[in-house]
């Protein structure tokens, strides 16, 4: 769920939305096109927007009887690593987002949690959080460089694609290792 605790907007920050000029009554829109700069720690702990990247928003505002309901989509670059051989990834992300921004006053807000609808903030709407919770549920928990990535040899740790067919780090159980030392005897052998 977004966080819509009340915070002081600032009305030039990129994500935040004016809607002084959108009529206060049901079925009135505009739209908003714009590129903005990508806000930090917009993804996952692999994988995620890098901060400032362009983030395309094409959004339309319609007034409700409860507020402003901000509908449209956010597209923008993302970059991380494989989680298998920790190779870079790069990739882009293309999100849905659907919002209601309750009035300050409506019964939207009499009803309900703080975190449960967003709130506009005198004529101001956050778009971040809403932004931030769909490009989080969009990315791969474990991203891949490719669908059949082998990973990495866990000895050596150099990526399996990488090394010689037949590659193996031969390891003898110290209990074992004087047995390796005696050779064959011919009885043992039938001769």
């Amino acid at each position: 769920m977004p966080n819509h605790s009340p915070t002081h907007l600032d009305p030039r920050s990129p994500l935040v939305l004016d809607t002084r000029e959108l009529p206060r009554r049901p079925g009135a829109m505009r739209t908003v096109s714009r590129v903005v700069p990508a806000p930090a720690d917009l993804g996952l702990e692999l994988i995620g927007v890098p901060e400032g990247a362009d983030l395309t928003l094409d959004l339309r505002m319609e007034s409700v009887s409860e507020g402003v309901l901000v509908s449209g989509t956010a597209s923008a670059s993302v970059a991380g690593e494989c989680s298998r051989c920790l190779r870079p990834v790069s990739d882009s992300v293309v999100v849905t987002i659907q919002e209601l921004y309750a009035y300050e006053h409506s019964a939207t807000v009499e009803t309900t949690d703080e975190d449960e609808v967003g709130r506009l903030q005198g004529d101001l709407v956050d778009l971040e959080p809403a932004l931030r919770d769909a490009v989080v549920l969009a990315l791969p928990a474990n991203p891949l460089c490719r669908e059949d990535c082998p990973g990495l040899c866990p000895e050596c740790g150099v990526p399996w694609d990488e090394l010689p067919a037949g590659h193996s780090h031969e390891q003898v159980d110290p209990r074992w290792a004087a047995l390796s030392q005696l050779k064959p005897s011919n009885k043992l052998n039938g001769k």
